[in-house]
């Protein structure tokens, strides 16, 4: 990139910078200004204005299979309630748990569910009559379940904003609309150089969910985090039709697929408000954010064959938004290869809610070059970096 003229910019230093002002850059703001770094967050938009702001604010552990990204999840749960403790939990933490159901063959959810018990979690199989019990208005058809109990929920615009309000209480600064324009590194030094701003800093946290790719460019570097568009229906005020998040058995191979097609799978849970939210598709269709009627009258077909008292519901809204895909589905959690002192917290996809706590943590520590919580080997990113994956 050619150099950008820094006449009349401001300039501001800092011991941390990071860059996106979503949940998992607030996660790491929490944990960093624990830690004692002086620490600035920028966005180019303002809070919670990207992904964050398009979720559904699901903190879940039953749609993964054991492995690193389940093991991160664990972790991670238990940590949500610890920050919404100290937050003073006023962005909707519950935990609501969550309901798997077969619609046909249950072996692969109870194979699924047997191998998470052994992990550590809490995986419990239900029949017809006791999944009626748990979901009164599901389908009848419906004869096979397992109830995960430790899945949660969040409001994720007003965590990512009440994380940033108490991490600006303890001495960080949060600073919109700065985007970023180039990264240099200079004598074991970094500069962030906005449009009005410059930022001098020893340490970077690429947190900038589907931009993060772009974001490693400007400095220099590369990692291959792509956009993948999801769309969420939203209903009118209802009474309580749903009491937990409630979804199809596919709905994990469609997450764990690299199919860049369309995929779609029911995903069912209520609000706080009284609305439902209706969901689940995936498609690598790069930033276009164009309504697809098909694709909505699909998952609004699929939401009313698990819950037919659906089928008169009136939709308050429809949005869609991307998620930070990565090619190995793994979350990108780390130090760069190439550039001293940048590390990267992105690729999330659809987990990034729920991962963001411990992944802000294991950054943190990382930083700090303390024991971090987790073998951090599986998420870095030089697995992408030096074999020169694309």
């Amino acid at each position: 990139m050619a150099h950008v003229s820094t006449s009349a910019r401001e300039e501001i230093g800092a011991d941390l910078v990071i860059i996106g002002a979503g949940i998992v850059g607030a996660m790491c703001a929490h944990y960093a200004i624990a830690s004692g770094l002086r620490t600035i967050v920028i966005d180019r938009n303002s809070v919670a204005s990207g992904t964050t702001g398009a979720g559904e604010g699901n903190i879940m552990v039953s749609d993964k299979s054991p492995g690193p990204e389940l093991d991160l999840a664990l972790i991670s749960r238990e940590l949500w309630f610890e920050v919404g403790a100290r937050v003073g939990d006023s962005f909707e933490l519950v935990a609501k748990g969550g309901v798997s159901v077969a619609r046909s063959n249950p072996k692969p959810l109870h194979d699924l569910a047997e191998s998470q018990s052994r992990v550590g979690v809490d995986a419990r199989e239900v029949d017809q009559i006791a999944l009626s019990k748990l979901e009164p208005f599901i389908s009848p058809e419906i004869k096979y379940g397992v109830h995960y109990p430790q899945d949660a929920q969040c409001q994720p615009m007003l965590a990512a904003a009440r994380i940033l309000q108490d991490f600006q209480r303890r001495g960080g600064k949060v600073i919109a609309r700065q985007e970023v324009l180039e990264i240099e590194e200079s004598d074991g030094a970094l500069s962030i150089r906005t449009p009005d701003m410059i930022f001098r800093t020893t340490h970077i946290i690429n947190a900038a969910g589907t931009w993060a790719g772009e974001i490693a460019k400007r400095a220099g570097s590369d990692l291959p985090i792509m956009p993948r568009r999801g769309f969420i229906l939203v209903t009118a005020p209802l009474p309580q039709y749903v009491f937990h998040k409630v979804y199809d058995s596919d709905y994990v191979d469609n997450v764990a697929s690299s199919d860049a097609d369309l995929q779609t799978s029911t995903v069912i849970e209520g609000t706080k408000s009284g609305t439902i939210l209706i969901g689940a598709s995936r498609e690598r269709v790069g930033y276009d954010k164009s309504m697809s009627v098909p694709v909505i009258k699909k998952l609004a077909r699929q939401a009313t064959s698990l819950f037919p008292v659906l089928k008169d519901a009136q939709l308050l809204r429809v949005y869609n938004g991307f998620r930070p895909y990565s090619p190995d589905h793994l979350p990108v959690i780390g130090p760069d290869s190439k550039i001293k002192g940048l590390y990267h917290c992105a690729g999330h996809e659809g987990a990034g809610i729920g991962l963001s706590a411990a992944s802000g943590k294991l950054i943190a520590e990382l930083i700090q070059g303390v024991k971090p919580l987790i073998d951090p080997t599986p998420f870095s990113p030089a697995r992408f970096q030096l074999a020169g994956v694309r």
